[in-house]
């Protein structure tokens, strides 16, 4: 009876762990299928047991996980059933073990979803009971005592349930009746117990026959023949010393260790009291791991004890005497666990490759981690290496999942060596580590960057277009596609055109190429902008600036800016014979539109009519004399000056400089001119000009008699004043001058400001003016103009008011009219008069040179006197 509460009370635990198990778990399937079916067998829908679809099977690429060697169960995903792959034995699978069943999981991934399936394996009447041996001999006195109990080899049923050993049946049963217990291991102790005396002079020997039958369906048996020897009396059997043995022992104890010690004692003396011990029952490895001395009764250890295997062992004991007598016990060997199995990692979902955006919180791995032993030993604690940004939690029962926890940059760590280690709660603890290895996968996230912001290169003018002028270069911290840059010209304009008719940029290399040829006078400095873009999606890009600078090269002569040259007129300079050593002639002009050395000019006096007579400022180019003019030289002077740049080669330019020697006009038209009348005149033209010299010497004399009675009626007015008692402010002094720089020969004009009270009244006058005489030389024609491009002063100061008053005015007047007659005498030259105004033609020249002869020199003079 205690056997039997005890094997209840193991059930009922096993189902409570069971029932907890299973609410640790979610999305479970249970099914129950018989042993020994076929293979394709039908064992359950899964898809609809745990409420999937068939295409969440197949996207989420469903399979099992096995925990052992082998697969009994097969996934058919585009079904969603479970059949069987290969035939499953349960008694191979689980022995005695009830209920019999095993366990996987099934694992879908995108997202990561974990099922645990168990299928119950039933047992069917494939196996007869089995005896140890085929025969058994007994050797019992005659005069044993009625009652007297023998022991009897049971048999063996690998079934379970009602299909194991149900009954034992003796036959015949004259004499012995059996007797079956059972064992606390579920076992059944089978004994043949002596009812009627045994007398050997009627019956020496008796066969029986131990039959035993179990309760499946068709019912199996097996026989085991029973051969009785009826001995001469021997009255006592051995007595052991307890009826049970209890012992524990270490698994993993060495060879030889003793487990515990038999004793019996036998109350007949001699040979019939001589006690021996053998095994009477045990299971099928008993044998291998402990071992019985017949003489001394010490149970020792010969094998390798293993808690993992089994947990506890039961062992029949039989003392037997000389005489046959015998008498049984029985040891119960319970196996004590120590931690002698490290902890269990198994990878069961990995992705080798994570992108490097991926959010906190991703399942990179899911591990399984199991210890074997038990209790504390049997406690694990999973961790992976600290200062990676990844974390493990547990999901389900000794399940944990690997998540990330951080940033990931590719940039800077592309892969993780990501260490489990498992550590188990023994004394002194055991732990195992993997390690895994996860690459890090690019994602677009860095903008090239170029190894300087800022670039300058130069390039020499009147380059080859498709000249490799610099080039820029950009690195990308990503990888693969993502670091391939691409470089492209931003678009500007310069001077009105987009920059890419200018300049072209190689998009793989970067290289800068001009696509023209520069001119460094149009352009001396190009600002362009580089992008470079990467081949992400989308693509980042970043800019630097190009500033090419356009060197200049010697390719433009200089340029004669003055005297000035031209096909038509000849310009000449005029030279006093009173002047002195180093008077300034001229000064010649230029400029060279290159710059720096190239545009350093020199002057030099190529040739000359007389080369002791002038000379030229190397850097200014001021034509200067170098001595005194003299009567003996010659009135007409040429000179030739060239004009260099510094640059290599150098280039040049030459002008030619007509010099007058004279001290009045007729000298000059002497030397310079050929008269000759045309014949051919245009009597349009006469009539038009002769008009023109006409209405301006009428427009004169008019504007000469209104402003000298307007004079004369303010001098009146001024003489009333005069005598009145108003103050009056002197002049200043002629010290104020205003300069008008025109060219080289600048014109300067000094006067006075006299003001009164009466600021109708106040007036100015001109002052000496500094002159300088140009002639204007015409080869084609059969005259020579001299035109004075500034005026004489009046010097003298008004000793009157009337002087005060009006003289200034009519000063103005001749100035004007003079200046008149000059222009009229200067567009006589420039259009040929002298042979285009046929008759008229000596009159209206003569009326112009000959006026403004006479304003020139003693105009002013008489109107003071």
């Amino acid at each position: 009876v205690p056997s039997r509460i005890q094997v209840g009370r193991r059930q009922a635990l096993v189902l409570i762990l069971c029932l907890i198990e299973l609410r640790a778990v979610a999305g479970q399937a249970r099914y129950s299928i018989p042993e020994e079916q076929a293979e394709g067998s039908f064992v359950g829908n899964i898809a609809i047991d745990l409420g999937l679809d068939v295409a969440r099977l197949i996207s989420g690429k469903a399979r099992i996980i096995t925990k052992g060697g082998r697969q009994y169960v097969d996934l058919n995903k585009d079904k969603g059933i479970l059949v069987i792959k290969e035939r499953i034995d349960r008694e191979e699978l689980c022995g005695k073990t009830t209920p019999c069943s095993f366990s996987f999981e099934v694992i879908l991934e995108n997202p990561i979803q974990l099922y645990r399936v168990t299928v119950e394996v039933t047992d069917i009447n494939d196996n007869s009971p089995l005896f140890p041996k085929d025969e058994i001999n007994l050797n019992i006195v005659e005069n044993a005592a009625l009652g007297t109990r023998f022991s009897l080899l049971s048999a063996d049923d690998s079934d379970v349930g009602v299909n194991d050993i149900q009954k034992y049946t003796l036959k015949p049963s004259d004499h012995f009746k059996l007797e079956v217990q059972n064992q606390p291991d579920g076992g059944r102790f089978v004994e043949m117990v002596l009812q009627n005396p045994l007398d050997r002079e009627k019956e020496e020997t008796h066969s029986l026959v131990l039959i035993a039958s179990d309760g499946g369906e068709p019912r199996r048996s097996g026989t085991v023949r029973i051969h009785i020897t009826v001995l001469d009396a021997n009255d006592n059997s051995p007595v052991c010393s307890q009826a049970v043995y209890k012992a524990s022992v270490k698994e993993n104890v060495p060879r030889g260790t003793l487990v515990v010690r038999f004793s019996a004692t036998d109350a007949d003396e001699g040979i019939n009291g001589h006690v021996t011990y053998h095994f009477n029952r045990m299971s099928g490895n008993v044998a291998e791991l402990f071992h019985l001395d017949e003489n001394t009764g010490d149970l020792t250890v010969t094998g390798i004890i293993d808690y993992e295997e089994n947990k506890l062992y039961e062992i029949g004991v039989q003392a037997k005497d000389q005489g046959g007598q015998s008498t049984s016990t029985n040891v119960i060997i319970e196996v004590i666990d120590v931690n002698d199995n490290p902890p269990l990692i198994t990878l069961t979902s990995f992705s080798n490759a994570i992108a490097e955006d991926s959010p906190s919180g991703t399942t990179v791995a899911i591990i399984n981690v199991k210890d074997l032993d038990s209790g504390k030993n049997g406690k694990v604690d999973c961790s992976v290496n600290s200062n990676i940004p990844f974390a493990i939690h547990s999901s389900l029962k000794n399940y944990y999942t690997l998540v990330t926890n951080g940033v990931l940059d590719r940039e800077r760590n592309p892969v993780y060596n990501i260490t489990f280690s498992a550590v188990d709660e023994g004394s002194p603890p055991l732990s195992t580590n993997k390690t895994i290895t996860l690459r890090i996968a690019d994602v677009n996230d860095n903008a090239p960057i170029f190894e300087q912001s800022y670039y300058e290169a130069s390039v020499m003018e009147n380059n080859s277009p498709g000249l490799s002028v610099f080039s820029v270069k950009a690195r990308d911290s990503d990888s693969g596609q993502n670091a391939r840059v691409s470089y492209l010209l931003i678009d500007t304009e310069l001077n009105g055109s987009p920059i890419s008719t200018y300049i072209s940029v190689n998009a793989e290399s970067g290289v800068i190429q001009a696509l023209r040829s520069f001119d460094y006078e149009q352009i001396k400095t190009i600002h362009i902008y580089v992008k470079g873009q990467d081949g992400g999606s989308p693509p980042l890009s970043s800019n630097t600036t190009v500033r090419i600078n356009i060197e200049d090269q010697n390719d433009n002569p200089p340029q004669v800016l003055y005297p000035v040259q031209t096909g038509g007129s000849l310009v000449a300079e005029m030279v006093p014979r009173s002047a002195d050593v180093g008077y300034l002639v001229t000064k010649v002009v230029a400029v060279d539109v290159d710059s720096g050395q190239n545009a350093w000019l020199s002057y030099k006096l190529q040739k000359a009519t007389d080369r002791a007579l002038f000379e030229v400022g190397l850097q200014n180019g001021e034509i200067r004399t170098i001595r005194q003019v003299t009567d003996k030289d010659a009135v007409k002077q040429r000179l030739t000056v060239i004009v260099e740049d510094n640059g290599q080669p150098s280039r040049s330019a030459t002008v030619i400089v007509n010099v007058a020697v004279a001290d009045s006009f007729p000298e000059v038209l002497s030397e310079f001119t050929d008269l000759t009348h045309d014949k051919e005149y245009n009597d349009n033209v006469t009539f038009y000009l002769v008009l023109a010299l006409a209405v301006v010497s009428f427009l004169f004399i008019t504007c000469l008699v209104v402003i000298i009675s307007v004079k004369i009626y303010r001098w009146r007015q001024s003489r009333i004043l005069y005598h009145s008692n108003l103050p009056v402010i002197p002049c200043y002094p002629p010290r104020y001058s205003d300069t008008l720089g025109t060219g080289t020969l600048p014109h300067v004009y000094n006067y006075e400001v006299c003001r009164t009270t009466d600021s109708r009244k106040s007036d100015y006058k001109f002052g000496r003016a500094g002159s300088q005489n140009v002639l204007i030389m015409d080869p084609s024609s059969t005259g020579t103009m001299q035109r004075i491009q500034s005026e004489k002063s009046i010097l003298d100061e008004p000793d009157s008011p009337l002087e005060d008053t009006g003289y200034n005015s009519l000063c103005s007047l001749w100035i004007v009219y003079k200046r008149i007659l000059c222009n009229f005498r200067f567009l006589c030259v420039q259009w040929r008069l002298k042979t285009r105004l046929g008759r008229y033609g000596p009159f209206c020249c003569f009326w112009a040179v000959s006026v403004t002869s006479c304003l020139d020199k003693s105009g002013i003079q008489s109107q003071r006197s």
